[in-house]
């Protein structure tokens, strides 16, 4: 494995003061509004060059490499370095961007190329995600670690908030080729930013080197397997992400459907998710530490399923909207603190590959999970299925709290 810097800060600073962590933000930030960009372009242009089901496909062929080959992401960020990795990462995606872009600017191609590209995203996401999660610890302190999963909190919900009506303007002035053209600058607006990095060096006494990539893989998962709280937290955080993502991202639209709140009302819906998951990004920005960030973490988890299954019960939409509000505090209050508590109790050997199978769940498993979600719901209805989402959570935060040391895992002072 090879480090990628050299420079250690002089003195100690707030993650929100420190320059090396607002570059790092600022890309992230930047990648995360091209990955919004780019998906609204992909879905309008598979939605116009083919049958609904032919774009249900092209949007669902980048989930399978993701799911593949992320554990192997994993190895190769530790191996090569997350910096390497990240910057290698959006280099591709500004380039397949803009070479879709030119392609569509030129000429009407068949899907196989919008599934190309899908596939190729697929696998850098695979390459990306862990590396990404694995830079926190090279440019701040332990202790401001739960700021920094704050802040990132806060650089995704701004991605994602802004990303979707930045894409849908570009598709408005240009089409999809215009669209791919904006996705392709921003992902190209981090390659200076990552580049200009300055990483603390790790220490490296449980790297072993020179082994095979899958003796690399056997030896993070039996790191994960013997650690008192990362071994559980994992099981929590895919229980979490399997409870979680299906229903909200398959069964909300057929909820909003039944209730008739329509797609403005499914859109007032998801304002107060993410209105509450930023404000449990932003709380934990400015606040830096949560007290007994373990047992939180599981309450928070417990109450959050609450909230998912009373969304099952809700008719009205301004109830609605307040329900969700809460889900997507709890749910991003536990987001930041599981992110946390990976960043400081992974041997820093170890973090890309612990990243990969902390991001597995959500990533990687719960989107292929979305056919079956779906026809559970064409079955039953969104109701039960919402019901079921939240047992499942509900089971994750339970767990937290019967396993003595995840829940007295502490983030660092």
């Amino acid at each position: 494995m090879t480090t990628t810097a050299v420079t250690t800060p002089a003195a100690a600073r707030p993650a929100h003061r420190n320059p090396q962590v607002l570059r790092w933000l600022g890309a992230y930030t930047a990648s995360t509004l091209g990955d919004s960009v780019y998906y609204l372009a992909l879905s309008w242009a598979a939605v116009s060059n083919g049958t609904p089901a032919q774009a249900g496909l092209v949007m669902t062929v980048s989930a399978v490499p993701r799911a593949l080959l992320m554990l192997a992401g994993g190895v190769i960020a530790d191996r090569l370095g997350p910096r390497r990795v990240v910057i290698a990462s959006d280099a591709v995606r500004c380039l397949s961007t803009l070479g879709l872009a030119a392609i569509l600017f030129l000429a009407t191609p068949g899907l196989w190329v919008l599934a190309a590209v899908a596939l190729v995203f697929g696998t850098v996401d695979a390459l990306f995600l862990p590396a990404v999660g694995a830079l926190p610890p090279r440019i701040a302190d332990r202790d401001q670690l739960a700021r920094v999963q704050g802040m990132r909190g806060i650089g995704y919900r701004a991605g994602a908030v802004l990303g979707a009506p930045l894409g849908g303007l570009a598709v408005a002035l240009g089409g999809s080729a215009t669209a791919f053209t904006v996705a392709g600058v921003l992902f190209a607006l981090s390659l200076p930013l990552l580049s200009a990095l300055k990483l603390r060096p790790l220490p490296q006494e449980h790297d072993e080197g020179g082994g095979t990539a899958l003796r690399d893989l056997a030896d993070g998962l039996r790191h994960l397997r013997g650690h008192r709280v990362l071994g559980p937290l994992m099981i929590v955080i895919l229980l979490a992400d399997l409870g979680f993502v299906g229903p909200l991202n398959v069964g909300l639209a057929l909820l909003a459907e039944q209730r008739g709140w329509e797609a403005a009302g499914m859109g007032w819906v998801l304002f107060g998710f993410g209105a509450g998951a930023g404000a449990a990004s932003l709380l934990l920005t400015v606040r830096g530490r949560v007290p007994r960030a373990g047992a939180v973490m599981g309450w928070s988890m417990a109450l959050g399923a609450l909230s998912i299954g009373a969304l099952a019960f809700v008719p009205q939409l301004p109830f609605a909207v307040l329900v969700a509000g809460a889900v997507g505090l709890l749910a991003g209050l536990n987001g930041v603190l599981c992110g946390a508590l990976v960043q400081t109790e992974a041997d820093p050997a170890y973090l890309g590959r612990v990243s990969a199978v902390s991001s597995l769940g959500s990533l990687g498993i719960a989107p292929l999970s979305f056919p079956l979600t779906g026809a559970a719901i064409g079955l039953w209805g969104p109701g039960p299925v919402f019901v079921v989402s939240a047992a499942v959570c509900a089971l994750s935060g339970l767990l937290a709290l019967l396993v003595p040391a995840l829940r007295k895992a502490e983030l660092p002072e």
